[in-house]
């Protein structure tokens, strides 16, 4: 069902079985995939394909120009994926030419009332985004991460799978996969364990997790550290992930726990 006052471009392509509220306005290159809900008073704007069953609630704002100076009206895209629930007053932009080009959601995401997606961000599947959260340009939130209420999220950060980001947290350090951070300025409190247990991994694994985490951080040089364990838990695959995201070239320092 569309409603006689939503405005929609004759070049919008809707699939079937989309409901569109009141006064919504969707612009000429957008791309609306099946069974999605759009409230009343939606934005959908730029090239911009939403996936199957999302649902978008009043006063949303997606796919509008980049937020970005450098931003010179060059063709970009925004991609958001299937079962995602965007809420009240959410605005998601899409890539600038120096990000590729692209912003990208993934699918059975949560983004909360106010939360802003900036350009050349990529958000990951089943990601959780609390009231107030800006991420920054080109940030990577990788699946199953949950970030607390009125954090901020600077650009190029990352967050690594299944980590946990508490309310009020600047997020300036890029935190390892199964991360729990929280501070004025983030610090690694330690393990998500509860999300662990969640995802049902087994306890030896998980025990041994706990016990790489101690020495990757015993000490402020952390490739000296991954050298010395090098080897010692190469049949835990989510230590290898820890090893990896450290590992891996990056744009911000990790995040480490305080008493480093």
């Amino acid at each position: 069902m569309i409603h006689k006052t939503a405005i929609i471009d004759k070049k919008a392509k809707i699939s079937k079985n989309v409901k569109i509220g009141p006064y919504s306005v969707i612009g000429p290159n957008v791309e609306i995939s099946e069974n999605v809900e759009i409230f009343s008073h939606v934005n959908i704007s730029g090239n911009t394909k939403i996936g199957s069953e999302t649902k978008i609630y009043p006063f949303a704002s997606i796919g509008t120009d980049p937020q970005d100076l450098k931003y010179k009206g060059e063709k970009n895209t925004l991609i958001i994926g299937n079962k995602n629930v965007i809420r009240e007053y959410v605005t998601i932009n899409p890539g600038t030419e120096g990000g590729g080009g692209l912003t990208t959601i993934g699918n059975n995401c949560l983004l909360m009332i106010s939360s802003h997606v900036a350009h050349d961000c990529k958000v990951g599947d089943n990601v959780v985004i609390a009231n107030n959260v800006p991420l920054g340009g080109h940030a990577i939130i990788e699946d199953s991460v949950i970030i607390g209420g009125n954090s901020a999220v600077q650009q190029h950060t990352r967050i690594g799978r299944l980590a946990m980001v508490g309310g009020m947290t600047g997020v300036l350090k890029d935190i390892i996969p199964f991360g729990l951070s929280f501070g004025n300025r983030n610090y690694l409190k330690g393990l998500n364990l509860i999300g662990l247990r969640r995802n049902k991994y087994e306890n030896k694994t998980i025990i041994e997790l706990g016990d790489a985490y101690k020495k990757i951080f015993s000490s402020m040089n952390l490739h000296e550290n991954l050298d010395k364990i090098n080897g010692e838990f190469k049949d835990n695959k989510l230590i290898k992930e820890v090893i990896d995201f450290i590992s891996k070239d990056k744009k911000r320092p990790i995040c480490t726990p305080l008493e480093n």
